[in-house]
Order: C-alpha cells, then structure tokens, then sequence
C-alpha cells in the first residue's frame, strides 16, 4: 500500500476548503466523456478514501452524473471538488486543489479507450478501460 500524505486545499475563491489526511501520491486521469465535457480535459485527481473534510460545505453544489457517482463544485466560483462513487464513499480529488503540498506523480489512466488523439502523457501509467475499471470497483 502506497504512503499517503496529509493535505489540505481550497477552491479559487477560498469559500470552500478540503482537508483530508489520506492523499495518494499516486494521481490518476479519467478520459470518460463526462470527464472531458465537465473539465474540458481529462480529470487528474488523487484518491482520497473517505476520508475528507469540506468547510464552506454551504456552498458545494453536487451533481449526480451517474448511478454510481456524484460530483461536487463550489456553487460560488465553480472549482471542481470532488468524483465521491455513491456506494463507498470514496473521494477523488482534483491535484491542483491541493496545489503544491503533495508531491503528485501520475500513475494511472483510466477509460483510455475513450482518450481523444489530442493529447498524450509522457508518463509511463497504468492503463485501464472503462470495462476494467467497473470491474475493478465491483470487487
């Protein structure tokens, strides 16, 4: 199992905080569609567990984007919060929420598959479907 790391953040207009005391180091970018469309790009985040706090949780709009999960943003200036999968509770963070206070490296990429041919990492990652990835959640 991977360290983690205590870490604490903000969104742009500082009305909502995130803290949490189990932050992988280990980031990830989703590819889906609904990651593409909602962040104009792929969504880096880092896992979190379930182990997240938010203060300012007033102004934190969520959305359900699936059956499986919901998505959250400060209502007031639009930051991306969080990816939290319903079931579990499990939290994935957006890095740059963070900004420099983990030392990020990326890891993994999931729903390569649906990876537009624009753009590519340099990294050497994991790499998984959308297929595998709901498997993986399964169990």
């Amino acid at each position: 199992m991977s360290p983690t790391f205590a870490a604490k953040g903000a969104c742009v207009c500082g009305a909502v905080t995130v803290t949490t005391q189990s932050a992988s180091p280990n980031a990830g970018a989703c590819h889906c569609g609904t990651c593409r469309t909602w962040g104009g790009g792929p969504y880096l985040s880092t896992s979190c567990g379930t182990d997240v706090v938010f203060t300012g949780e007033e102004h934190i709009s969520r959305y359900s984007s699936s059956n499986w999960a919901e998505r959250g943003f400060c209502g007031l200036c639009g930051t991306h919060l969080f990816y939290r999968l319903k079931e579990s509770g499990q939290h994935f963070v957006p890095c740059g929420v963070f900004g420099d206070t983990v030392p990020f490296e990326l890891q993994r990429q999931v729903f390569i598959a649906e990876k537009p041919s624009f753009y590519t990492f340099s990294e050497e990652t994991k790499e998984m479907t959308g297929a595998q990835i709901f498997a993986l959640w399964r169990g």
